[in-house]
């Protein structure tokens, strides 16, 4: 339950009502303030409206909010005779519906599995007209588009008929559900006890009060009266539904049932169209209730007169996007050097960037220069070694930005000398900041990404140092290397996320980490003097920061794995794969720091 909504029994229970249908009784319930804008959730098969409790408990606090049951599911009223079914009962039963619930206005419809199915038909009727503000479509095809997409691929290109045989490969039950009695017969008996076991299994979805609805077994039997009263009537034929309406398709792509490759006609019917990709199954409502509530948020708060958000300028069908536009993208150590760098060439490809440093001013600069270029900048202060500010600067990235697509764990320090020289406190600064910061910001922000469905991209900067041992550098260079070996696991885990990590090894690069970097085993004196020498050699080598900003965003763009920028750090890398050896001889130099 939502802060906003917890204590107030007009936003946590619902207000019931029975509505006539088409001849039946359509049990409705409603939450929220009439008088906002009016959202109504239909469910598919062979759910009730509490499939959509997550997205509700998201939504009710800003909206009216409506779910009713479908003819035959829940505590509505199965039709009797033939024809109940047919989309035009399921029509006439959603005008009834919204005539009650959004007498003064068009109301946004948003609809999952057949709900959604029997919406988008509902867009051709001319009683509709009017009636309906915008749409969110959720696994839920046309099925006239999907009779002309079908007939399309017949005969066409292999491309095209390998989408036409794996969509026929999803639908197998289909045909099933076309026999007479054994699909009832099947949910009655083995098929309703079994769902819940069955949703676990296939879609890691548990069971939790009101889904599975305990009258599954009656609705599934009934329902299977949507397939045989509808899919032949409508796939045989060749009609164009086409509406001005506003519609968001939300794609799952790992959909047991609808091929992704069913959407990608759209354009042809929907000028005003919008497709989000989500990494989850058919029951995504459940999965992924949050990104689902914002998405629908989203839309109906643009339908309403509100700006685009960044989220659906990137949704956005027909508009060419660059590779990093309306992206967001994190950078810690983003007040200087490397970060502030990479942050500034993110936001001049067209980024949102959030600039995180443990200074406050270097932030706010760098998150200035961004809001100068083409995309736009806010600052935030993080101690990436704090766990817990770390955990509150994860909140509140996604609270004021959303998920990023991008995160740039950069922030590093460097310590330089022996190691007898280096001291517990100096150990722990190294660690705290190269090591746990990376961790920290990978731990939070991953999770982030996973929640939200759509993949993502980890970028963390190692150093040549990760694979050059040296005498001069043992806790940089074991800081360093240990972010590189955390990448490449990262990685191996993330993939099937559709997250890819990066790690960059720069090398010599001319940034201010040489006048920070703490000599241990001297005293201040000779500390300056070798910050002065290092800052210098440094200068004459004048690699800058731009150019790993460029490294950085062509590895992001390839999701390349290992990226050493400098040609030295090339030289290296190749070195310590074909000869440990001689990288080990070669140990007993001072090697570089990034």
């Amino acid at each position: 339950m939502s802060p906003e909504t917890a204590g107030n029994p007009e936003l946590t229970e619902p207000r019931q009502r029975r509505v006539a249908g088409a001849g039946v009784e359509l049990a409705v319930r409603e939450w929220g303030d009439a008088a906002s804008p009016t959202i109504v959730l239909v469910h598919g098969y062979p759910d009730t409206g509490a499939v959509w409790g997550e997205i509700v408990d998201r939504l009710r606090s800003r909206y009216h909010v409506v779910v009713y049951d479908v003819r035959g599911a829940g505590a509505s009223s199965t039709p009797s005779g033939g024809g109940g079914f047919r989309f035009e009962r399921l029509s006439e039963d959603l005008d009834a519906i919204l005539e009650e619930v959004s007498p003064d206005g068009p109301a946004h419809l948003v609809g999952h599995d057949w709900g959604s199915m029997q919406i988008w038909d509902a867009l051709a009727e001319s009683r509709l007209r009017g009636r309906i503000a915008s749409f969110t479509s959720i696994s839920g095809p046309c099925l006239d588009h999907v009779g002309i997409w079908m007939q399309d691929r017949l005969g066409a290109r292999p491309r095209a008929l390998a989408q036409l045989a794996g969509q026929g490969a999803r639908s197998w039950y289909i045909a099933g559900f076309q026999l007479p009695l054994a699909p009832a017969l099947a949910w009655r008996t083995i098929l309703g006890r079994r769902w819940p076991a069955i949703l676990r299994r296939t879609e890691g979805i548990e069971p939790r009060h009101g889904h599975p609805a305990p009258t599954l077994a009656h609705d599934a039997a009934a329902g299977v009266g949507l397939y045989r009263q509808n899919v032949r009537r409508r796939l045989g034929r060749r009609r164009r539904i086409e509406t001005e309406v506003p519609v968001q398709v939300v794609i799952p792509t790992r959909d047991a049932y609808v091929s992704p490759a069913l959407f990608e006609d759209l354009d042809r019917y929907v000028p005003r169209l919008w497709r989000r990709r989500i990494r989850a199954g058919h029951w995504v409502v459940r999965s992924h209730p949050g990104p689902l509530a914002r998405w629908i948020g989203e839309l109906v708060d643009h339908a309403e007169g509100g700006a685009e958000s960044r989220g659906l300028r990137r949704a956005r069908a027909g508009h060419n996007h660059g590779p990093f536009e309306d992206r967001l993208v994190v950078v810690t150590g983003a007040g200087s050097g490397i970060g502030r760098a990479t942050a500034l060439a993110f936001a001049a490809a067209g980024a949102e960037v959030v600039c995180a440093d443990v200074n406050a001013a270097a932030a706010r600069e760098t998150a200035h220069g961004a809001d100068d270029l083409a995309g736009s900048g806010a600052a935030m202060t993080v101690d990436v070694g704090d766990a817990d500010a770390m955990a509150r600067f994860a909140s509140a990235v996604e609270s004021e930005h959303g998920v990023p697509d991008i995160l740039v764990n950069n922030a590093g320090v460097g310590v330089a000398g022996s190691f007898l020289d280096t001291d517990l406190d100096a150990w722990n600064k190294v660690i705290d900041v190269n090591l746990w910061g990376v961790i920290h910001g990978s731990r939070l922000f991953a999770r982030q990404m996973i929640s939200e469905g759509r993949g993502g991209r980890i970028v963390n900067v190692a150093s040549m140092a990760a694979f050059t041992p040296s005498r001069a550098l043992p806790a940089y260079s074991t800081t360093k290397a240990a972010v590189l070996m955390l990448s490449e696991c990262l990685r191996a885990e993330l993939a099937s996320e559709g997250i890819g990590v990066t790690a960059i090894c720069p090398g010599v690069v001319d940034t201010n980490i040489t006048r920070t970097t703490r000599f241990v085993g001297m005293d201040k004196g000779a500390q300056d003097r070798n910050r002065r020498a290092a800052a210098r050699a440094y200068g004459i080598r004048g690699f800058t920061p731009d150019k790993v900003a460029r490294e950085v965003l062509r590895a992001v763009s390839a999701n390349a794995a290992v990226v050493p920028v400098t040609a030295e750090a090339k030289a290296a890398h190749a070195l310590s794969r074909l000869s440990p050896r001689a990288t080990r001889l070669l140990a007993r130099a001072n090697l570089t720091l990034r």
